[in-house]
């Protein structure tokens, strides 16, 4: 079974992809919906992509209710390595980051034109935060 570790390292390595908005295949380019998916579906777990959205979306509720979907729960407290947050860089525009450890993210930058590691690109508090589901975090640990 995979561990949250391995989905940290399964995001590290799409890092150097081009960026393409609705992208899902590391060689076409990766938006950050195809960077979290690519690397759930690297370590096994099926996923679910959304669809319809575009780089400024008013709501994004509907597509939030994915990340259970996904093998994907709510987390709280000090950002581990392997969480997903979902921060908000501008009006109407809503990204997602992996977590390579407290300060080092892992991202589709459209901006960069690439699937890049930064400290986070965001002073503000994430609008989300998930982990790998707990109950297969368990498992893992077995």
């Amino acid at each position: 079974m995979p561990a949250p570790e391995d989905f940290a390292r399964a995001a590290e390595a799409l890092a150097g992809a081009r960026f393409r908005l609705h992208g899902r295949d590391r060689s076409t380019g990766l938006d950050c919906v195809g960077l979290v998916g690519l690397a759930l579906a690297d370590i096994g777990v099926p996923v679910q992509f959304p669809a319809g959205y575009r780089l400024r979306n008013a709501a994004i509720t509907g597509w939030c209710d994915l990340a259970p979907a996904n093998g994907l729960q709510p987390a709280t407290g000090p950002i581990r390595r392997g969480d997903v947050l979902l921060t908000q860089p501008g009006p109407a525009q809503h990204h997602l980051l992996v977590a390579l450890g407290a300060d080092r993210f892992v991202h589709a930058h459209a901006g960069l034109g690439r699937v890049v590691i930064q400290p986070q690109p965001h002073c503000e508090p994430p609008l989300a935060q998930w982990r790998l589901a707990l109950e297969q975090e368990h498992l893992w640990q077995r």
